[in-house]
């Protein structure tokens, strides 16, 4: 067992408890030069084992950077609970490597010209039709989305990924052991990895079952009116609609005043799930079931793996998998 110093860790600790050179240990962590595979393997065990942490500000010094990374959020996220988490949650990780977040103008041209002046970006689902994407995933900084970007090249240097198709069928599943048999999706409109996951899952879990799982497009960010009205239209002429799961953030309390309009009982004879877990589902009445996707560990997890990029920890094309929780509440369990 390597006793660890009490004072910082340098790169000379880790040298001579590896009994390697300081040069061979910057090349290993820096995933450069010509080490041999065990030796950057003994570097690195013996780095983690010290608690060793990179100088952030002389790395920065060296590559004449500019202590700040950009986080650029879709064009319609500024309302939404779920993205206001994640951006604090990113700030804080950024902070802990002494590194300052900008947010970027939704606009192309403005976010190009400030990504040249980013260490690195984070891109939080990216969608194929947002012009602002492609200058930033060729504004030659290491770039991290939140989410794939579903678009045709140039591919970003890492992701933090949710496992999007599971969280929906664990709803649709959920809903289906509590009764419903006719299950319909509000799902949102738009190229993002996460609403074509969503409609896609819709699609191949009704053929799985056997049940068409009625599916109607509203906005990203639908407001709860929007999905009052979507919910009435489709509750009118379908009455034998007995589950409504809503995607878009904040949006569910717009259903249950359709359902409570039409004298539909949630919570028995009319379910009711949200996709996004948030202020809005959880203080509605009745509180409503959702997927809690943590937002703000999900920021703090793309900027932690953008830092560590960055600073040579991980290596460029990673690819990391983010956790996500059903949370039941009323809304389908009657209780």
């Amino acid at each position: 067992m390597i006793t660890p110093t009490p004072r910082t860790v340098t790169l000379l600790d880790v040298a001579r408890a590896a009994g390697v050179s300081k040069s061979t240990v910057s090349d290993a962590l820096q995933g450069s030069g010509r080490v041999a595979e065990a030796t950057r393997d003994r570097v690195r065990a013996v780095a983690d084992e010290l608690g060793y942490r990179p100088n952030s500000a002389a790395q920065r010094l060296r590559r004449a950077g500019t202590g700040a990374i950009g986080l650029h959020l879709p064009r319609t996220a500024t309302r939404l609970d779920y993205y206001m988490a994640l951006a604090f949650g990113a700030v804080e990780r950024a902070q802990q490597e002494g590194l300052d977040m900008v947010l970027l103008a939704p606009a192309g041209g403005a976010a190009g010209r400030l990504a040249s002046r980013v260490d690195g970006l984070l891109v939080i689902d990216p969608e194929t039709d947002d012009t602002a994407v492609p200058g930033l995933l060729e504004a030659g900084v290491p770039v991290v989305t939140g989410e794939r970007y579903p678009g045709p090249s140039p591919t970003p240097t890492g992701a933090v990924v949710c496992d999007n198709a599971a969280s929906l069928t664990a709803l649709l599943d959920h809903v289906r052991d509590r009764g419903a048999r006719r299950p319909t999706l509000l799902a949102p409109e738009g190229t993002s990895a996460w609403a074509e996951a969503l409609r896609a899952t819709a699609a191949s879990w009704g053929t799985a079952h056997g049940t068409e799982v009625v599916l109607r497009t509203v906005p990203f960010a639908a407001t709860p009116t929007d999905t009052e009205a979507a919910t009435l239209g489709l509750l009118r002429t379908d009455p034998s609609i007995d589950a409504v799961i809503c995607a878009p953030d904040g949006a569910a309390p717009g259903v249950l005043r359709a359902a409570s309009a039409l004298g539909r009982g949630v919570g028995a004879d009319l379910l009711v799930a949200s996709c996004v877990d948030g202020p809005a589902p959880r203080n509605a009445n009745p509180p409503v079931t959702a997927v809690d996707l943590r937002p703000a560990a999900y920021g703090h997890a793309c900027a932690e793996l953008l830092c560590d990029i960055l600073a040579g920890r991980t290596a460029p094309d990673t690819v990391r998998r983010h956790a996500w929780d059903l949370v039941t509440r009323t809304s389908t369990t009657g209780l």
